[in-house]
């Protein structure tokens, strides 16, 4: 209740904003009662954009004139009980697991909205192209998508159309407990979406954890890469406290402290940017291992949350989505497994990571590197813990800025091939990339196909390509042209995810 007076008095309709993903359905249109999805009410407004809602701000710093600097913690998207979503065989055309044990495969997916899907799920014939192209990748014949959110949403005016070939993959963005009546029932297609209308795709039965606590990040907008904390009591006192614009196209700058106002007119790339209530630092969650009382919060925070989605359906959980650092998502296992391995106590089972190569230069800027050392860092926590059972590397693309080891946050525009040096803002042909993005892509599934355990188990068991266009400093990474063809990176994710389809059947036929 204080924190929503709070609110009231910073600009409601720009702070709801800069509240996380899941909060935003509470403060910004979608009422729901205390019962089923059938009971579920939808406001006049619609709610705000991704990680604008994403910004479920990683806890409360709030004094004098900062008001909330941030609340990492809270709520959530809608429903039930379920285990694997249940198909008649004879439509059942997707994979099964290849070992009993081995757990589902989402296969391919994407974030980011998609061209030529009407609302009631039908798509335009290049679309439907696309995602006959990449479902077979997955156990469940179905892409998968998510967005930082618990359900498809507005962004950025634009709504998020699925069909009933999509499965949904929910995620709590903050690090605090989701709110049980914005969870959606697993495995259940016919949803509401954040706006109150039914989407045709299923809910998945896998829930994903806080997105990016294991770096600072930095305010999105004209401020990114610079602007990497929230300004503090004593700038705002002094007036030293820029405000960052998501709609802005001029280049702003953060104060000399690389602080800035985030919450009013932005929103912040992770959690780990923003402080946590119950902890003692103002950015205390990319050091969480070093504060024990902090441990003890976010875990029992966490432990709830997994409560409540496994009461909803959900039978998985994953670690938080790390941008980085897998000793940060191994540390996570290790502490939310003391007491059992399912997410009855909030134990992952599935390891997420995020992964962007930068500036056209996937080789000498160490990208593939960096991929094939967390592939293997999954491997071997999967060979160390058999209840692991993949990973599902949710964020994959390309930054367009000069790279920094372990630190996906630069200014865009910094490297050598900058995107506003080519007119579709994309990677030019160079001698790392000589067919620029579709290599890429072609590579990094190589390398995905190709990851597995000593005993054969495939270590990558989702896979999402970010479908967005300059967001968050990176190139134009989008699957479709201006006219809604899918274009040439577009037909090198349908290639990689048909080979690896085939050779997950592969894998089943001689399991």
């Amino acid at each position: 209740l204080e924190l929503h007076w709070i609110c009231s008095r910073l600009r409601p309709a720009r702070l709801a904003g800069a509240m996380a993903a899941s909060d935003i359905e509470q403060h910004s249109g979608l009422l729901v009662s205390s019962g089923s999805d059938d009971e579920v009410h939808h406001a006049a407004e619609t709610a705000p954009s991704n990680r604008r809602l994403g910004s479920l701000l990683a806890a409360v710093g709030a004094t004098a004139g900062v008001a909330v600097m941030a609340w990492a913690g809270s709520t959530g998207g809608t429903g039930t009980q379920g285990s694997h979503i249940v198909m008649d065989s004879s439509a059942f055309v997707g994979l099964t697991a290849a070992k009993a044990d081995d757990g589902p495969n989402w296969g391919c997916g994407l974030v980011g909205a998609l061209p030529g899907i009407s609302q009631d799920g039908v798509a335009s014939p290049e679309t439907q192209r696309l995602i006959d192209g990449i479902k077979g990748s997955s156990t469940y014949n179905k892409a998968s998508y998510w967005n930082w959110n618990l359900a498809p949403q507005t962004d950025d005016s634009v709504e998020e159309h699925l069909t009933k070939d999509f499965i949904f993959m929910p995620e709590m963005w903050g690090a605090g407990v989701v709110e049980a009546k914005n969870v959606r029932t697993a495995n259940q297609p016919n949803f509401l979406d954040t706006n109150g209308k039914i989407c045709p795709a299923t809910m998945a039965e896998i829930f994903l954890g806080m997105n990016e606590p294991d770096i600072y990040g930095s305010c999105m907008g004209n401020m990114f890469g610079e602007c990497t904390a929230p300004c503090d009591d004593a700038a705002v006192a002094a007036n030293d406290c820029p405000a960052a614009s998501l709609t802005s196209t001029t280049r702003a700058h953060a104060n000399g402290r690389g602080e800035c106002n985030c919450w009013q007119y932005a929103h912040a790339t992770g959690v780990g940017f923003w402080p946590y209530q119950g902890c003692s630092s103002a950015q205390p969650l990319p050091k969480l291992w070093d504060d024990a009382g902090c441990v003890d919060t976010v875990m029992t925070a966490w432990k709830q949350t997994a409560q409540i989605a496994q009461s909803k359906g959900f039978k998985y959980v994953t670690t938080p989505l790390v941008a980085a650092n897998m000793t940060y998502a191994k540390r996570f296992v290790e502490k939310a497994c003391a007491e059992c391995h399912d997410i009855s106590c909030g134990c992952p089972q599935y390891v997420a990571f995020h992964f962007y190569a930068y500036d056209c230069q996937p080789i000498s800027t160490g990208g593939y590197k960096a991929l094939q050392d967390r592939l293997d860092a999954v491997k071997a926590l999967m060979e160390q813990y058999p209840f692991i059972k993949g990973a599902i590397v949710n964020e994959v693309g390309m930054l367009n800025c000069a790279g920094e080891k372990d630190n996906p946050i630069c200014v865009p525009d910094s490297g050598k091939y900058p995107a506003k040096n080519d007119p579709n803002h994309q990677c030019p042909k160079n001698s790392e990339l000589p067919r620029g993005l579709p290599d890429f892509v072609e590579h990094i599934m190589d390398m995905v196909i190709n990851a597995k355990t000593s005993d054969g188990r495939g270590v990558v068991k989702g896979f999402s390509w970010f479908n967005e266009n300059m967001a968050g400093g990176t190139y134009n990474l989008q699957l479709f042209d201006s006219a809604g063809k899918v274009n040439e990176v577009g037909e090198s994710y349908i290639k990689g995810c048909s080979k690896w389809a085939a050779a997950q059947k592969l894998q089943v036929i001689n399991a």
